[in-house]
């Protein structure tokens, strides 16, 4: 689980830095902010592309 933490941060802040400076008192606050909607993203991506998933969530006798 640290590792996704780690891995969405890391990509959270270079974002947050078009936004706030790196040094400013609310960075990493709009860091966790821009990661909580990287993760949001990434779960509706995963809920609306059912097609995608479809060959990995098929059961034995099921069309």
């Amino acid at each position: 689980m640290a590792w996704i933490v780690r891995v969405l941060l890391f990509i959270a802040g270079p974002i947050a830095a078009w936004f706030v400076a790196r040094d400013a008192d609310s960075f990493g606050f709009v860091q966790m902010v821009i990661a909580t909607l990287l993760i949001a993203g990434f779960v509706i991506l995963a809920a609306l592309w059912p097609p995608r998933w479809k060959p990995w969530t098929k059961t034995k006798g099921s069309k």
